[in-house]
């Protein structure tokens, strides 16, 4: 375990990790860092969450912190360990490809939370070499919510794919439909800290193989959130499909067993669910 006296800047790991081949190869059981960094004593920054929960679309002023706020203040840790020499997997070009969050309190806004952030395993893809991400925030010895967080890198692999047959499922009702302004992924990014080139503008996105800026994946499962409700005490699954362009016009689904969906008119882009938890 080691203790941080505040949150890691993202600019310098960034950097770092970019500097590392994105053409590693590596195994499922390769060697990871088995370290858990540790913030004690955080507070969130009360400009920062407003414009958070601004791009967001989560109502302002509440008391509590939305769902899927601490993933951002567990961002720079996890940053930390998966731009590290001994982390296999390289930095640039990974896919988040799901989170699953569970809340079992409400978190204020001026609450003050221990953080952590470990990487719990690697595993085989099959695409690729997936690690996950598992960040929980305390109070006291209690938490009171925690996510895993699954971040994909891509390359040839011999694992079969998932023969499981996929449940064919209707299409779910239409509820709104949303124009992303071009100019979500600087806002986003300056309200998380997140600023990944894909996001802020064509031109650094085409450097990567995107043909426009495409948005981050944790602000449309936030949109969702934001426009679904979230229980107090709760679990959040999501998948991201497809990333979304910007600028663009998506729909957002839903039905009433918990289920939602983030689609455009050819892919879902967001396939998730909110599941209240037992007291």
């Amino acid at each position: 375990m080691i203790v941080l006296s505040g949150p890691p800047a993202l600019g310098p790991l960034l950097a770092r990790g970019a500097l590392r081949s994105p053409f590693k190869r590596p195994a499922a059981d390769a060697p990871f860092p088995r370290t858990r960094l540790v913030l004690p004593a955080l507070r969130a920054d009360v400009g920062r969450l407003a414009a958070y929960e601004r791009v967001c679309g989560f109502a302002t002023g509440d008391d509590g912190l939305p769902v899927t706020y601490p993933h951002v203040l567990g961002f720079p840790l996890a940053m930390r360990l998966m731009s590290a020499r001994d982390f296999p997997l390289p930095l640039l070009g990974l896919v988040h490809t799901s989170v699953e969050i569970e809340r079992y309190a409400e978190l204020p806004g001026a609450g003050t939370y221990e953080l952590s952030v470990r990487i719990e395993k690697l595993s085989p893809h099959r695409r690729g070499t997936e690690a996950t991400v598992v960040t929980e925030a305390r109070v006291g010895e209690d938490v009171v919510w925690a996510s895993r967080s699954r971040y994909l890198a891509r390359h040839r692999t011999t694992t079969a794919g998932d023969s499981t047959p996929q449940e064919n499922r209707d299409p779910l009702p239409v509820v709104e439909e949303w124009r992303i302004a071009g100019d979500v992924g600087r806002r986003y990014g300056a309200a998380s800290g997140d600023r990944n080139p894909i996001h802020l503008h064509p031109l650094t996105a085409r450097l990567f193989g995107f043909p426009r800026a495409v948005a981050h994946g944790m602000w449309t499962v936030a949109r969702c959130l934001a426009a679904h409700g979230v229980p107090e005490r709760a679990r959040v699954e999501a998948e991201f499909r497809a990333p979304v362009l910007l600028p663009g016009t998506v729909a957002y689904a839903a039905d009433g067993t918990g289920r939602f969906e983030l689609r455009g008119p050819k892919r879902v882009h967001v396939e998730g669910r909110v599941l209240p938890l037992a007291t």
